[in-house]
């Protein structure tokens, strides 16, 4: 008896050991990189630099996969419902702290426990963008001539609970403008109907907002954060317009499903260190705008803490509806 009850748990540690081993030897095939939005836009292209270069640490494929859709909560909620391999990961942004404050359907999950919160990847500020026509030329310009002829002023927004949204509401609100806001299935759409003239004003990362204001097809009139951009140093920062307040910022993260094993972790998360440490990257994040973090862990967990809070103030400031 002695004999089998040793084999018995002999034939134990071997099977509890393999998720160990499997997760040593990560990843030994292809991962699939989500992002619950369309591509082309902002949460695209970071997703793809970081998706190319996390293929050469690992000498593996990184695909990227648009399941866009609910304001990003069909793409997570694939992720949510994935096994706890690493083989199947989250590439988001500030909507999925958001979209539970915000949405008549709430998410089938939630973000605090469904998810196992890897990487802060980047953040940076947002630009308020104008037609290039339109005549004014400053943050108080705009907020005198919408407040003279509400109905002719309009904001565009590219996803609904995105950073941009929330700007715009705050804005709105500490302005006292009564111009309704236009939601828009994407960024590209919004940005072809801003420059068209159709609608007057959005906030907008520089990454997808600051070429059409080089290309002189917009006008720039303020950023948030707390200081100017060196890709837009004549652009004053909100604060400088007199609303300090407006000031959330866009960022983007990286998750996995809940019980990823901690050597996945701790390979996911160095890999995003080494990514944002290397002088390239550091460049093209800077280029589009954006300062790169790699924060992981507890700190991660509180930025996150921190973002929901936020956004739970200004939706409830703002009156911004359930949608």
């Amino acid at each position: 008896m002695s004999s089998l009850r040793a084999s018995w748990f002999a034939s134990f540690l071997a099977l509890a050991a393999v998720p160990a081993v499997a997760a040593d030897g990560y990843p030994s095939r292809p991962v699939r990189l989500i992002v619950p939005f369309a591509a082309g836009g902002a949460v695209d292209a970071v997703a793809r630099t970081l998706a190319a270069r996390l293929a050469e640490q690992f000498s593996q494929k990184v695909v990227v996969e648009n399941r866009a859709g609910a304001s990003g909560n069909i793409g997570a909620d694939a992720v949510v419902r994935s096994p706890a391999d690493g083989y199947t990961l989250l590439f988001t942004a500030s909507t999925l702290v958001v979209n539970p404050l915000i949405m008549k359907d709430k998410p089938p999950f939630d973000p605090a426990r469904d998810l196992t919160h890897l990487a802060l990847v980047a953040s940076g500020p947002l630009l308020f963008v104008t037609p290039a026509s339109a005549p004014a030329g400053s943050v108080q310009d705009f907020v005198a001539q919408a407040k003279a002829a509400p109905d002719r002023f309009s904001f565009a927004v590219g996803g609904f609970g995105a950073a941009g949204h929330l700007d715009v509401e705050s804005f709105k609100h500490l302005a006292g403008l009564a111009v309704p806001t236009v939601l828009y299935k994407g960024t590209g759409p919004a940005l072809i109907d801003l420059m068209g003239g159709q609608v007057s004003g959005m906030i907008d990362p520089l990454l997808t907002s600051l070429p059409p204001v080089k290309a002189g097809k917009l006008k720039a009139l303020a950023i948030t954060g707390n200081k100017r951009s060196t890709l837009a140093p004549d652009v004053p920062t909100f604060a400088e317009a007199g609303y300090p307040e407006v000031n959330f910022s866009t960022w983007y993260g990286l998750w996995g499903p809940a019980g990823l094993p901690a050597p996945v972790v701790d390979k996911l998360e160095a890999a995003v260190k080494r990514f944002v440490a290397e002088p390239d990257a550091r460049a093209w994040f800077e280029r589009q705008g954006l300062e790169p973090s790699g924060v992981s862990g507890a700190r991660f967990r509180a930025f996150i803490d921190q973002e929901t809070a936020k956004s739970r103030e200004i939706v409830k400031l703002a009156h911004i509806a359930e949608q």
